[in-house]
């Protein structure tokens, strides 16, 4: 992460991320299509929740719809939104994504309302929000946070639901004790205590693992929340059964070639693996 970035260089980022193309190689597509694979009407689109700025969401998802561009045989092309509200109103009213990339909490509204159908998860056995504190503060335990300022993502996002009730589980009360202060994305809420605009930041372990060794070097972990089912990967009612088991496929298949496995690594998976509806319908029971 670097500080100082300029305010427009983000801004034009995050317009360039909704055009960023992927496309297969004309030999691929022409020489190398497997018989009776799918036939996609169009260029897919690569709906991805903005959990992190808009620059490593880049960094991280191109290798990714690179390599789906190239097993499929047609375009795929990511795109995000501003915000939570914004993404969460594309997937529902819009139905704008193809392939869907969510956090597991909405997925449940985006099938009920939306259509989406489950296709895979990311195979780890969970995820879960943690709460730093930068090392020369003198916040060392929950108890700690009360009347401090406290960074965290939108407030619809998993990783504030799961903080708040950790701390109501902890006897504190989240709107009274301590001031949650909103930020864009999970690096914005880890820079903001880093930088001393706020006293800790909360934040899911994924984006924080990722973040720079001289950033986690100087905090310290004062928290981790329950886990939760990882992220699922979910398709539009656009997408027939056919397709849908094709694009399943090239990606529960990711894990076992080199090829793969370098698209994988921009984002520390191990790969994707099959997946139950019920294992995120039980999200509407843990968070409100």
């Amino acid at each position: 992460m670097q500080k100082n970035r300029p305010l427009h260089y983000l801004r034009n980022l995050i317009v360039f991320i909704g055009l960023v193309i992927c496309l297969p190689s004309d030999s691929n597509a022409q020489n190398n299509r497997p018989v009776g694979s799918c036939k996609y009407a169009g260029p897919l689109t690569f709906g991805i929740l903005p959990f992190v700025s808009a620059e490593q969401l880049v960094t991280r998802f191109s290798p990714l719809a690179n390599y789906l561009s190239s097993e499929l045989h047609t375009t795929v092309r990511i795109e995000t939104a501003a915000n939570f509200s914004v993404f969460s109103h594309r997937t529902n009213q819009d139905k704008r994504y193809d392939i869907l990339f969510t956090a597991p909490h909405f997925y449940p509204g985006a099938h009920s309302t939306a259509g989406y159908r489950l296709i895979a998860g990311v195979d780890s056995p969970g995820m879960w929000a943690v709460i730093v504190a930068p090392k020369q503060s003198d916040i060392y335990k929950l108890e700690d946070l009360r009347g401090k300022r406290l960074a965290t993502v939108h407030p619809a996002g998993l990783a504030t639901l799961l903080v708040k009730k950790h701390l109501a589980d902890a006897g504190i009360d989240p709107e009274t004790d301590v001031t949650m202060i909103s930020t864009p994305s999970h690096n914005a809420s880890l820079l903001s205590s880093y930088h001393g605009v706020t006293d800790a930041s909360a934040l899911m372990q994924p984006p924080y693992v990722a973040a720079s060794t001289r950033v986690k070097s100087s905090m310290r972990l004062i928290a981790r929340t329950q886990s939760t089912p990882h992220i699922p990967i979910s398709v539009s009612p656009r997408i027939n059964d056919d397709c849908a088991n094709e694009i399943a496929t090239v990606l529960l298949q990711m894990k076992f070639s080199k090829k793969g496995q370098q698209a994988l690594r921009h984002n520390s998976f191990s790969g994707f693996k099959k997946a139950t509806a019920q294992d995120y319908e039980k999200m509407k029971a843990l968070l409100p």
